[in-house]
C-alpha cells in the first residue's frame, strides 16, 4: 500500500499472513456486515456483497467463515453499526497519506489515527487536504505466475468488460476500472477462472513523491506500522515513490 510496487506489498502482506490474518478477517467481517445491511444476504442480488466475498476468498478466508458472517449479519438486527470514516494527512517529507477506517467507535479510531501520525512526526489534516492528489479506481492485481492466460487475451477480456486500463509489470498484471465498473470487470475475470491476488476499489496517486531522508523514512514506516496495528484501519494509501525498507 505504501510502496511503488503494489504486488511487492501484497507478497509482503502474505508473508506476514499468520500474524495479520486475524486482522484481515476482522476487516472483511465488518465489510460483510455493512454489505448485508445495505443490500441483503443474497449475493446474487447484492453486487457489493459479491465483491466482499471475492475479497474474502482472495484473502483465503474459509467459506464457512464467510457464510457464518453473512448469516449473523442477516439475523442480528443489533449487530454493531460500523461506519466508514476517512482521515487525510501528511507524513514526513510531505508524503500524502489517506487512511480508510471502518469503526463502531469514532473516538477510539480518531485517537488511534492521530497517535500514529504524531508518533511518526506527521499530522492529520482536514478532509480533502490530500485526496485531490489521488484517483479512486477499481484495481485488480493478477499474479503472473498463477495466470496461464496470455497478456493480450487477459487485456482483451478486461477491456471488453469495461476496464479503463491494463498494465503489464514484471511479476503482475494490473487492471484499472472506474469505481462503478469494478464489479462487472471483476466478475468477468472471475468467470474466466482468472486468479486475482487482490481486487478492491483503491486510491491511486496521480504522481509520486520521493523520500530520501533516512529519519523521515523511519518515521513514515512508524506511522504505517501503528496504523496497521489498529483493527479499525481498513486501508492506507500514500504517494510515496519507491518502497520503504523494513
Amino acid at each position: 500500500m505504501s510502496g511503488h510496487s503494489k504486488f511487492a506489498n501484497i507478497k509482503h502482506k502474505k508473508e506476514k499472513n499468520d500474524a495479520k490474518k486475524g486482522k484481515i478477517f476482522t476487516i472483511i467481517g465488518r465489510e460483510i456486515v455493512i454489505a448485508v445491511k445495505e443490500g441483503g444476504p443474497d449475493p446474487n442480488n447484492n453486487s457489493k456483497l459479491r465483491d466482499v466475498i471475492a475479497k474474502a476468498k482472495a484473502a483465503n478466508m474459509p467459506n464457512d467463515t464467510i457464510e457464518r458472517g453473512i448469516k449473523k449479519a442477516a439475523g442480528d438486527q443489533n449487530a454493531d453499526n460500523y461506519e466508514h470514516i476517512t482521515y487525510e494527512g501528511y507524513g514526513p517529507g510531505g508524503i500524502a497519506i489517506i487512511v480508510e477506517t471502518l469503526t463502531d467507535n469514532k473516538n477510539r479510531t480518531a485517537a488511534d489515527v492521530r497517535s500514529a501520525f504524531t508518533k511518526g512526526q506527521g499530522n492529520v489534516g482536514t478532509p480533502g487536504c490530500v485526496s485531490f492528489m489521488f484517483d479512486e479506481k477499481g484495481q485488480i492485481i493478477i499474479d503472473r505466475e498463477e495466470c496461464e492466460m496470455s497478456a493480450d487475451d487477459l487485456m482483451m477480456i478486461a477491456l471488453d468488460a469495461g476496464a479503463e486500463d491494463f498494465n503489464e509489470e514484471e511479476d503482475y498484471f494490473e487492471v484499472l476500472t472506474a469505481p462503478d465498473d469494478f464489479s462487472a470487470v471483476r466478475e468477468a475475470l472471475e468467470k474466466e477462472g482468472i486468479p486475482m491476488a487482490e481486487a478492491d476499489v483503491a486510491m491511486i496517486p496521480q504522481t509520486k513523491t520521493a523520500l530520501e531522508d533516512e529519519t523521515g523514512r523511519k518515521n513514515l514506516q512508524r506511522i504505517l506500522d501503528l496504523l496497521d496495528e489498529s483493527d479499525d484501519v481498513q486501508n492506507v494509501y500514500t504517494n510515496l515513490d519507491g518502497e520503504l525498507d523494513e
